[in-house]
């Protein structure tokens, strides 16, 4: 059967000025103030697709021209042991990750995969531009795989120090090429390597929080969840490093309630960062819409003590009109941290309860949902959706594994004629 593309336009959130896509727009072309473009789709019912496979279940809302090889949408299911342990009643687990068990099968153990499997979904096949993906690990796992199965050119940058997270279950096809920024450099400096590749009209941006496919790739968690649950969660949980899961969640769970059929939207939008890294955290709790100072240094000092390493953004979309900023505000929702030790504690409790290991990222997320338990922000008969993403290294690496090597290592302070240059000379 043949993919038919959801009908969509665009609209800048700060204006409500409507567009149509132009392709890989990131933003209004018309500019203005610093805002997220929103996709609004022609079909308003949220209607699951039975005949596509994987995340394209939820191809109606996401913003794609095909479909991909194996691709896997999150899983949501009632909990039994943490809602138990957590005093809740209707706490609805969505975890995206491997675990056979309850029909989880994300290879690369991350829902970073929901946002591979829309992104490059969004790109025409016949685009002759090299995509740049910027990460601290997660994101890159997961685009290095999906590129790969498909055949798709990629570039991802990354921090060295991060290279840990590079672990794949088979060796990757050559399309997929890595540059890792020095020691000591952290997911600002890949960033900023990217910047400066993207200076050659050869390759593009992936785009980030900015990229709607993005976005609503990984708003299929909410959609995952609202299948199982039958409605809008009253309270959601996750943790953050830029915040994006937090918005598309949030930009869903908008469209659900245009839909009418699962309830008004009330869903408060909780999230958590992992101490002390805690910029967004930090300026949420100072009420600032812009974030507090950071000091560079200082800055990579908390990435490197973190356990949550992937959550430690120095760049993050907090402050853009539909922002984090914004999604806090208009849920009536708050911020959390979590300690290393917090995150250790709850990695086994959570294994003790539900059967399976989740990454410290997730555990961030448990963590705030426990003192939000605790404080009285949520009760214990509301509908709570905790989003989970990512877990089951353990089962997923247990028939061995292969670390991808960089093809790369670049500092960010080199001009951009050298980086662009040198990358060349990688195809």
């Amino acid at each position: 059967m043949s993919f038919k593309p959801t009908s969509y336009r665009l609209m800048n959130v700060a204006t409500g000025r409507v567009f149509d896509d132009a392709g890989w727009t990131m933003g209004d072309p018309e500019g203005g103030s610093p805002s997220l473009v929103r996709a609004v789709y022609e079909n308003k019912r949220f209607t699951p697709r039975d005949d596509l496979d994987g995340i394209y279940r939820y191809a109606d809302w996401m913003p794609i021209k095909r479909t991909l090889r194996k691709s896997c949408a999150p899983v949501t299911y009632k909990s039994k042991g943490l809602a138990r342990y957590l005093g809740l009643e209707n706490l609805y687990i969505t975890f995206s990750g491997w675990n056979p068990r309850i029909g989880a099968k994300m290879r690369t153990c991350s829902f970073k995969e929901t946002e591979a499997y829309s992104v490059l979904a969004r790109m025409d096949a016949r685009e002759k531009r090299i995509l740049i993906v910027q990460s601290a690990g997660n994101t890159a796992r997961a685009f290095a795989q999906v590129c790969s199965d498909n055949r798709i050119p990629i570039v991802i940058c990354v921090p060295e120090d991060n290279l840990h997270d590079l672990w794949f279950r088979r060796k990757l096809h050559p399309c997929v090429k890595l540059v890792a920024a020095p020691h000591g450099c952290d997911y600002y400096d890949a960033i900023t390597l990217g910047e400066k590749l993207a200076s050659d009209p050869r390759y593009m941006l992936e785009g980030g929080a900015k990229n709607v496919a993005r976005r609503d790739g990984m708003g299929t968690t909410l959609l995952s969840c609202v299948e199982q649950m039958g409605r809008i969660p009253d309270a959601y949980f996750q943790a953050v490093g830029s915040g994006t899961g937090a918005i598309a969640a949030w930009e869903n769970a908008c469209r659900l309630g245009e839909d009418g059929r699962f309830g008004e939207n009330k869903m408060r939008v909780y999230v958590a960062q992992n101490e002390p890294f805690t910029l967004m955290y930090d300026s949420w709790k100072a009420g600032s819409r812009a974030l507090v100072d950071l000091d560079p240094e200082k800055g990579r000092h908390e990435a490197e003590v973190v356990l949550a390493s992937v959550l430690s953004n120095r760049k993050p979309p907090y402050s853009l009109a539909g922002g984090l900023f914004d999604t806090l505000k208009a849920s009536g929702g708050d911020f959390y941290t979590a300690t290393n030790n917090e995150i250790v504690h709850w990695m086994l409790q959570f294994r003790n309860r539900e059967g399976y290991d989740l990454l410290p990222a997730a555990c961030v997320a448990v963590t705030a949902l426990a003192k939000a338990v605790e404080d009285g922000t949520v009760g214990k008969d509301e509908y709570v959706m905790l989003n989970c993403t990512g877990g089951g290294v353990l089962g997923a690496m247990s028939k061995g594994f292969v670390l991808k090597e960089p093809d790369l290592v670049l500092s960010p302070d080199l001009p951009a004629e050298e980086i662009v240059r040198q990358v060349n000379g990688l195809f």
